[in-house]
C-alpha cells in the first residue's frame, strides 16, 4: 500500500519540480498512508520561505539535503511538515497541504475526530496530526527511515496539475507555486 519508496535523486531537484511531481505519491507515517493531492513550493530566496533570512535553530532541517523532512509548529498549534528537496544548504521545501487517506483510516478517524472524513486532512496542520507527526520527526530521512516514506504506487502525477497563488502568506502571494490534484 506505500509503493516503492522515492530515492533521494527524486527529492534533489528543484523544490518548483518536485511539487507537482509529489502529487498522487504516498506518504506514510507509521501504520497511516495518505495520497498527496495539494503541495506549496518554497525557495530560499523566496520572501515567504522560513529560508529566507537564513539558517536558524528552527529551520535548520530545511537546509538538510533533499529527501529530509522538515516540521515546524505553526502559530504555536499545528505542526506542518516539508519535503526537503534539493543540495544540501540549498533552503527549498516543498509543503504537503492535503492528502486522501489511503489506510490507516481508523488511527486518523481516532486522531482526527471530525464530522466528515473529507475533513480529516485538507490542510497542512491536519496532514501532519492525521499522520502523527510532530517536532520529534523533524530532520527524519524520507528515504531511509523505517517510519516515515514517501513511495509511488504506479499512480501518475497529473499531467497539468491545477496551480494557484500560495495560502496563508502574507508576501510573494502572486507566485503560483500551489500546486493540487484536479478534483482533490
Amino acid at each position: 500500500m506505500r509503493g516503492q519508496r522515492l530515492q533521494r535523486s527524486f527529492f534533489t531537484r528543484d523544490a518548483l519540480v518536485v511539487a507537482p511531481d509529489l502529487l498522487n505519491k504516498l506518504l506514510w507515517s507509521g501504520p497511516v498512508v495518505g495520497r498527496i493531492v495539494e503541495t506549496e513550493a518554497y525557495l530560499a530566496e523566496d520572501p515567504a520561505s522560513h529560508a529566507f533570512r537564513g539558517r536558524t535553530a528552527r529551520n535548520g532541517s530545511m537546509f538538510g539535503v533533499g529527501g529530509t523532512l522538515y516540521v515546524y509548529l505553526s502559530y504555536g498549534l499545528h505542526h506542518c511538515l516539508n519535503v526537503v528537496t534539493g543540495s544540501e544548504g540549498d533552503g527549498q521545501a516543498v509543503l504537503v497541504r492535503a492528502v486522501v487517506p489511503v489506510a490507516g483510516l481508523d488511527v486518523v478517524a481516532d486522531r482526527r475526530p471530525v464530522r466528515l472524513p473529507r475533513d480529516w486532512t485538507n490542510g497542512p496542520g491536519k496532514v501532519a496530526s492525521a499522520l502523527g507527526l510532530d517536532m520529534s520527526h523533524d530532520g527524519a530521512d524520507l528515504c531511509s527511515d523505517a517510519g516515515v516514506g514517501i513511495g509511488d504506487d504506479g499512480t501518475l502525477s497529473p499531467e497539468i496539475p491545477m496551480r494557484s497563488a500560495r495560502i496563508g502568506i502574507s508576501t510573494a502571494r502572486d507566485r503560483l507555486w500551489r500546486f493540487q490534484t484536479p478534483g482533490a
